[in-house]
């Protein structure tokens, strides 16, 4: 270890540790001047055992400071990047990957996406979100369900994306389930959904692959809020859209009745993201055009099938008791619903939940996730 001490007068000097006087300066130096510095070698030697051994911690923990801080300065200017680590340990609440130099990162039970499965040694790749530095000990904090996430994967899978050429105005996502990608071209010349799609899928085939087979809707976005409402509850066909006079942000949607369940989606994932990738309520209805009680009945059991993901078969039972809607089921009570249909206790109770949610979202109100 060196010293550099600033040469002052014999007579001036305060702080022998900073300072040296110019007679002892020039027996190290002997072109040293008053206000110049000269640098001498700290000889531990002289110093003791006891002080050296406390040198040599004062020094590792200096050290360990100045890495911990540098390690926060980093990801600090990382964050709303994608990083890569390797998974070491799996926890109950969380997961610790290390980066290229050892660093510890953490994911979150609930920054995972459910379907992911990894093993320890394995690369994963997630979005910096937090950077705590709570008692001077840096956490970074990743996340894979953030939306943020999702844009990063365009951005390095679409070129036209990353230079700019196509915007991302907004994203709606059920993690690992289901995502809605609005986009808008800033050239007429390139189609904004092919251009994310790929050819043959192959740009959104990849993205899909890393968020563990979340399916992914590409939506052209649009400042008419009816074609852009329309584009985002594709694929259901819909007869109509109205703009609500009074009630601000809502939009009124009429679907035939053979695309009701389809604008619905499953457990309401279509018309819940739809409303986040818009932004404005959505009340959907079905249309009143005439056909035979069997085919409605039959299309009802249809439809209740899919919205709930329950089988035929109970689907039915609920159909027979003349439960043929959500609506319908959302009017009477969970105890009459559960003695009329005869279902299982577990099974009814999941249904009628299930039915006020998918109904809260067709009349365009919020509701917990």
């Amino acid at each position: 270890i060196y010293r550099n001490r600033l040469v002052m007068e014999d007579d001036d000097v305060a702080n022998p540790e900073t300072q040296i006087a110019l007679s002892e300066a020039l027996l190290l130096d002997d072109e040293a001047e008053v206000g110049e510095e000269v640098t001498d070698k700290v000889e531990f030697a002289s110093f003791g055992r006891r002080m050296i051994l406390n040198l040599r911690q004062t020094l590792a923990s200096r050290i360990l400071d100045l890495q911990k801080e540098n390690l926060y300065l980093r990801y600090s200017e990382m964050l709303g990047q994608v990083v890569s680590g390797e998974l070491y340990q799996v926890w109950k609440k969380e997961m610790l990957l290390l980066d290229d130099e050892g660093n510890e990162l953490y994911l979150p039970k609930q920054n995972q996406i459910p379907t992911d499965f990894y093993r320890k040694g394995d690369t994963v790749r997630a979005v910096v979100v937090q950077v705590d530095n709570k008692n001077q000990n840096p956490k970074i904090i990743l996340s894979r369900t953030s939306p943020l996430f999702l844009q990063r994967l365009f951005e390095q899978e679409v070129p036209e994306v990353h230079d700019g050429l196509i915007a991302i105005k907004n994203i709606a996502r059920i993690p690992g389930e289901r995502a809605k990608v609005a986009v808008e071209s800033f050239d007429d010349r390139i189609d904004p959904v092919g251009a994310c799609v790929g050819q043959r899928g192959s740009r959104v085939r990849a993205i899909v692959s890393e968020l563990s087979g979340e399916k992914i809707d590409i939506v052209r976005w649009n400042e008419d809020v009816r074609q852009y409402v329309a584009a985002a509850l594709a694929p259901a066909k819909l007869e109509s859209i109205e703009v609500d006079p009074v009630a601000p942000n809502t939009v009124h949607v009429v679907t035939p009745g053979d695309q009701y369940s389809l604008a619905i989606g499953k457990r309401g994932q279509n018309i819940r993201l739809t409303t986040k990738l818009t932004g404005w309520h959505i009340e959907v209805k079905r249309s009143m055009a005439a056909a035979s009680f069997e085919d409605q009945k039959a299309e009802a059991i249809k439809e209740l099938a899919e919205t709930f993901s329950v089988s035929t078969a109970i689907a039915t039972q609920m159909a027979d008791a003349g439960f043929l809607t959500v609506e319908g089921i959302v009017e009477d009570d969970e105890a009459s619903f559960i003695a009329a249909t005869g279902l299982d206790e577990v099974t009814a109770k999941g249904v009628y939940a299930a039915a006020q949610a998918v109904a809260a979202l067709t009349r365009g109100e919020s509701i917990d996730e």
